[in-house]
């Protein structure tokens, strides 16, 4: 059971980590565009395509850290079988 319990915990802080190290990124990197954008052509304001779909996929990282902690995790589907099998025995 700790074992269970450790790979669990372990499995939530690599996706805190995951969303941590991606926020990080999106921040410097989109800051960086945003300032060429600025300077090169701020007439059109391309940046904000990057800055939206990058955008989602730092949401979705958010989402499985600390929203769906339990929902997604490796031992959902086998949750979710005996919750069927329960089912189809009554």
């Amino acid at each position: 059971m700790s074992d269970n319990l450790y790979k669990r915990a372990e499995e939530i802080v690599e996706k805190k980590i995951k969303f941590y190290k991606n926020l990080q990124a999106y921040l410097i990197v989109n800051a960086f565009l945003a300032v060429i954008n600025w300077f090169f052509t701020p007439e059109f304001w391309w940046v904000l395509f990057p800055m939206f779909f990058w955008g989602i996929g730092v949401l979705k990282d958010f989402l499985m850290a600390f929203v769906f902690v339990n929902k997604f995790s490796d031992d959902y589907r086998e949750r979710k079988i005996k919750e069927e099998m329960e089912k189809l025995k009554a």
